[in-house]
């Protein structure tokens, strides 16, 4: 198959540099010129939990030219709508856009490509760029799963096809109820992707300091609330589920959802999530994907969600230039409590 990965970030850089090591090369397009260039150049360095160099082959989106049988999207949400239309002329007729955004961009991208040329894939591991051609894996290699899946349908035989290529990295599991494995990640990513951007911190500081973490169970509460209410069944993540463990109806369960908390980090402690690293760099981030959907879908069914409120009105306020991700910002959570 003639694969690309659409977005080749730290995320997509690092699973390019996989598939290609273990013998499936694809496409690495990004926007980033230097990045590109030192791809090319130097191959794809993964460091931090690993530690290898592999050779790739990167473009600029304005050097594509043929068409691929599937696209992997890591690109940020911001501009999907334009991104995916953009993609078009470079699907086959039978080619399939698998997103691996966060949040819930599925339902946005079939509008645009079909249903039926759309997986999502929700991923359980984290990266960061230290800089051009060089990205760490920030989990730990036990951790480098994949939740794959359609909006609706049994697995098909291009699925299987991008599950197999995926397994060149780490273990697939294809969802039935992929709705329900998308929640499970955003859930994560609502608590500590937005606590650790309001807070400027990484996921383990978010679970050690006790103000942050109440803030991360109350987000997970909010999140299992409003999937609930959605009439969704939100899916177990690499065995472990969440619900059971994290949703809470007296104060003994509570406290030990609390307690629970730094040990479900515990391999994904040094992750520091990409809107942080975005508002380092003075760019926008795509809090409304992440906490901005939970609170879009809580108001439509009549959940309250302060605390995934207060992150998005944060944010908004960071990118517009009032105040910065800090500790300080957990006084304003306090009123919630």
């Amino acid at each position: 198959m003639h694969v690309a990965i659409y977005g080749a970030g730290s995320l997509g850089t690092i699973l390019g540099a996989y598939l290609a090591k273990n013998g499936s090369p694809v496409d690495l397009i990004n926007h980033n010129k230097a990045h590109v260039d030192a791809l090319n150049a130097h191959g794809a360095k993964v460091v931090g939990k690993v530690d290898f160099v592999v050779a790739v082959r990167a473009l600029l989106p304005q050097e594509m030219s043929e068409p691929y049988d599937v696209v992997f999207l890591l690109t940020k949400q911001l501009d999907n709508k334009a991104v995916v239309q953009s993609l078009l002329p470079f699907l086959k007729p039978d080619g399939t856009l698998c997103t691996m955004q966060n949040g819930l961009p599925e339902p946005g991208i079939a509008e645009i490509v079909g249903e039926d040329r759309v997986m999502g894939c929700a991923i359980a591991w984290g990266a960061t760029m230290l800089e051009p051609g060089v990205c760490e894996l920030t989990s730990e290699p036990d951790t480098l799963t994949f939740s794959l899946g359609k909006l609706q349908g049994k697995p098909d035989q291009r699925l299987l096809e991008v599950k197999s290529l995926l397994e060149l990295m780490g273990p697939v599991v294809v969802e039935e109820n992929f709705l329900g494995a998308r929640w499970a990640k955003l859930l994560v990513n609502a608590a500590f992707s937005g606590m650790s951007t309001v807070l400027g911190c990484t996921f383990g500081e978010v679970s050690a300091d006790k103000r942050a973490r109440l803030c991360a169970q109350k987000i997970i509460k909010e999140c299992i609330e409003v999937a609930h209410a959605a009439g969704v069944t939100i899916e177990p993540i690499q065995g472990k589920d969440i619900v059971r463990l994290f949703d809470y109806h007296s104060m003994l369960k509570q406290k030990i959802s609390f307690m629970l908390i730094p040990l479900a980090m515990k391999k994904h402690r040094m992750l520091k999530p990409s809107m942080l690293q975005d508002l380092q760099k003075g760019k926008p981030c795509e809090i409304d994907a992440i906490n901005g959907v939970v609170s879009a879908i809580g108001k439509k069914f009549q959940v309250p969600t302060p605390y995934n409120d207060l992150v998005v009105e944060i944010v908004h306020g960071i990118e517009a230039g009032k105040g910065s991700p800090s500790m300080h910002n957990l006084d304003r959570f306090a009123t919630l409590s």
